[in-house]
């Protein structure tokens, strides 16, 4: 639902604005692009000084006293947290704790990462509109926590709330599914499971924090949004950019997707015996398999908005940033 469009706002100076997960792999360039522009940021994260946990009631209500605006970008994503319920402890629990520190406080503005996992797999080129239908705890317990954000926004006129529902995002520093793929392909370890015609829409994580930044000049009302770049890649060719750019020529061998699920299965089963983590587990063979394609025309028609760099340059980046000198293995 989307209530109100206005055109972006022009963004006040000097702010005090609270940003969970602050430290993190996204947090850390949004909070360097805000401080450029003279806004003072307050880091609600675990690892900040002093360290804040979402889950933590008092303590968020404590850390944005005196905020005007808050990003909530702490989430538990992971695809193999244990127990599952640690899900809706962070992602709902954390929901609940900002939601009731904005209305404590007096804040009128919230940006909130979603995911594109509220749209479940094989769902099309998803857009806004469409009915979610979260395929697991991670997509369920942050469908969860928009309607608790939304719940706010709609309590009090006002109010602005703008849910940006993120693709799988990369970068140097993250460790998460385009990181794992490019190490393994390094290390000579990747097989490509299935024919890899299936698309994915990824965004780069400069892009999504300048997104973001963005996003604090819309007005009140309910603001909702897909983020990726674009175009999409097949999983080919996604493949065969990370090769290139790794200075690898051809394509690496190739399972059937059974083979490769049935390998995910036996690692899932061995991490619960052994209690090790393993890059491949059933769930990232099923989303390696899938096509996760979302429509994200909306965030990228916003006035004023453009992304520092392409798509290709981000691949490019992140793989001389995590493999400058590391001779790739065949």
């Amino acid at each position: 639902m989307l209530i109100g469009w206005p055109a972006a706002a022009k963004k006040k100076k000097n702010m005090k604005i609270g940003i969970t997960g602050g430290s993190g792999f996204i947090g850390s360039r949004l909070r360097k692009l805000l401080e450029a522009e003279g806004h003072k940021a307050l880091v609600l994260d675990r690892s900040a000084n002093p360290p804040v946990e979402v889950t933590d009631r008092s303590a968020v209500l404590r850390a944005l006293e005196g905020a005007e605006a808050i990003y909530h970008l702490a989430a538990e994503h992971r695809d193999d947290a244990r127990p599952p319920k640690r899900y809706y402890e962070v992602n709902v629990g954390g929901a609940e704790n900002v939601a009731k520190a904005a209305k404590a406080h007096g804040i009128q503005t919230i940006v909130f990462t979603s995911t594109v996992a509220v749209y479940g797999l094989n769902a099309g080129e998803s857009r806004e509109e469409d009915a979610p239908h979260p395929f697991n705890d991670y997509g369920r317990s942050k469908l969860e926590a928009e309607g608790i954000l939304d719940a706010w926004a709609d309590a009090k006129a006002g109010r602005s709330l703008t849910t940006a529902r993120l693709t799988a995002t990369f970068g140097p520093g993250n460790r998460g599914n385009i990181y794992t793929l490019a190490n393994q392909i390094a290390r000579g370890r990747f097989f490509m499971v299935g024919e890899g015609r299936n698309r994915k829409s990824i965004a780069y994580v400069e892009n999504v924090a300048a997104f973001l930044k963005h996003c604090l000049g819309l007005g009140a009302g309910r603001h909702l949004f897909n983020y990726a770049d674009k175009p999409d890649l097949s999983m080919r060719d996604m493949v065969r950019d990370i090769r290139d750019a790794l200075g690898l020529a051809g394509m690496p061998r190739t399972l059937p997707y059974a083979a490769g699920l049935a390998g995910g299965m036996f690692f899932d089963a061995l991490a619960r015996l052994t209690g090790k983590k393993f890059p491949i587990s059933a769930v990232r063979v099923r989303k390696f398999c899938a096509d996760t394609v979302v429509n994200a025309e909306k965030a990228h028609g916003l006035a004023g908005f453009e992304t520092p760099c392409s798509l290709s340059e981000g691949l490019r980046n992140t793989i001389r940033a995590e493999f400058p000198k590391e001779k790739p293995k065949e």
